[in-house]
């Protein structure tokens, strides 16, 4: 009877400590440190800083790349005094390109998250 009697203390100890507010208190501390101290200690990189520009700055800093690049090379294949005006227009328009392409490509990205909530 006493074993039935320590076991049925036990289990009275045990409800009692699930109910206790401080310790589910304790244990979500306890998670959310390990949380931040997880992400605190993650490094950040390029890749990621990348990521999280949006595309409307994005995909014009590309179009301008590309342009910069044909003002480059152009130039070198095409011996004309037109050859540098036409890559400026190219790049000018593939700037305003990649503005109306980053901005579909957000609004794109924002009707993706309303509708997964």
């Amino acid at each position: 009877m006493s074993n039935e009697q320590e076991r049925l203390k036990r289990l009275r100890e045990r409800q009692l400590a699930d109910r206790d507010p401080l310790v589910k208190q304790k244990q979500f501390q306890r998670t959310t440190t390990q949380k931040e101290r997880k992400a605190r200690s993650k490094k950040l990189t390029l890749a990621e800083i990348w990521r999280t520009i949006p595309h409307v700055y994005k995909t014009p800093f590309l179009g301008f790349i590309f342009g910069f690049l044909a003002m480059i090379i152009l130039p070198q294949f095409w011996v004309s005094p037109w050859a540098f005006w036409v890559a400026v227009g190219a790049t000018v328009f593939l700037v305003i390109f990649g503005v109306i392409i980053g901005q579909a490509e957000d609004l794109r990205d924002e009707l993706k998250d309303l509708s997964n909530h």
